[in-house]
């Protein structure tokens, strides 16, 4: 199973573009709280994954994966943050930087264990379906709520 951690990795970050591209298209008609939460999912999560899979493919170089993934969760996080404003950019950007700076530390601690490995991806592309799902349900719940306003003018 190691020897395809390098498409383990590329389907990631398929997924998190494929998610992001989704994100772009109905950016204006979803809230912040619902971008927020995206920001601060995907960067974070992608920054864990990335650690993990790259500290099992290369356990000698730390330092350099441990900067890769922080680069990686920073960018991710920022990404998705600025869809909506500089806060929520700011908060994507920050998860990602926590998230990786310290997933290296995980994976290596996980000894490269394949259980752990399939349970971060497991996390991941739920984290990233839960994402799209809780912003498809927000725009079509806003749909539902087209009926126009009530008028007060009298």
């Amino acid at each position: 199973m190691f020897k395809y951690l390098g498409f383990l990795l590329y389907a990631n970050m398929l997924a998190v573009g494929i998610a992001y591209i989704y994100l772009l298209k109905i950016r204006r008609r979803i809230g912040f709280h619902t971008v927020m939460n995206s920001a601060t999912i995907t960067g974070g999560f992608l920054a864990v994954v990335t650690g993990v899979i790259l500290i099992y493919q290369f356990p000698l170089h730390y330092v350099l994966v441990t900067i890769v993934t922080t680069v990686v969760g920073m960018g991710a996080g920022a990404l998705f943050g600025g869809l909506f404003d500089f806060k929520t950019l700011i908060t994507g950007y920050t998860n990602g930087l926590m998230m990786g700076l310290m997933s290296p530390m995980i994976g290596a601690v996980a000894k490269n264990s394949t259980l752990f490995l399939l349970f971060i991806e497991v996390l991941f592309i739920f984290s990233i379906f839960l994402v799209i799902c809780s912003s498809r349900k927000e725009l079509y719940a806003e749909d539902d709520n087209d009926s126009p306003e009530p008028s007060y003018d009298k």
